[in-house]
């Protein structure tokens, strides 16, 4: 017995509705595949911070910096304020960013030397993309507050 035209429909909007979400998952993890722009999520996690801040922690020229928060920008991760003559960056969704984070940092225990040795996307497997270090685990950030207000439109762009 075959399906019927409105049981297909359905499942087509689900199927459809599925993607949509996995492929909005997959830019937020494009987003966070550089290391710099870890860090740089991981040190505003500490409070609000000029670019000139962050090219003293993560030791990267002006542009480099810009350019990462350009693009965690777009993907709705951070926001900025003019103060003076510069910009104060914070992060937009700090609370489900840091739990992110922990999670993540769950996985890597779990998984062992697997990720980093995984051929197609291991440390082996391209060049490095920022040479920064992250000198700050997630797991000893502050703990997440209450729900972030939402400050973007809530779609999430590619990344760079």
């Amino acid at each position: 017995m075959t399906a019927g035209p409105g049981v297909v429909a359905r499942q087509t909007a689900r199927g459809s509705e599925e993607g949509t979400a996995l492929l909005a998952a997959a830019c937020l993890f494009r987003s966070l595949a550089d290391p710099s722009r870890l860090s740089i999520l991981r040190h505003l996690a500490l409070g609000e911070r000029r670019v000139v801040d962050l090219m003293a922690h993560l030791g990267l020229a002006q542009a480099t910096v810009s350019g990462h928060l350009a693009c965690l920008r777009d993907c709705g991760l951070v926001t900025s304020r003019p103060q003076g003559r510069a910009s104060l960056f914070s992060l937009a969704v700090g609370p489900e960013l840091l739990e992110l984070l922990v999670a993540a940092e769950r996985v890597l225990a779990a998984t062992g030397d697997a990720v980093t040795l995984c051929p197609t996307y291991g440390a082996d497997s391209t060049a490095d993309a920022g040479g920064s270090t992250t000198d700050t685990p997630a797991s000893s950030l502050p703990a997440p507050g209450p729900p972030a207000e939402a400050t973007t439109s809530g779609t999430v762009r590619g990344a760079r």
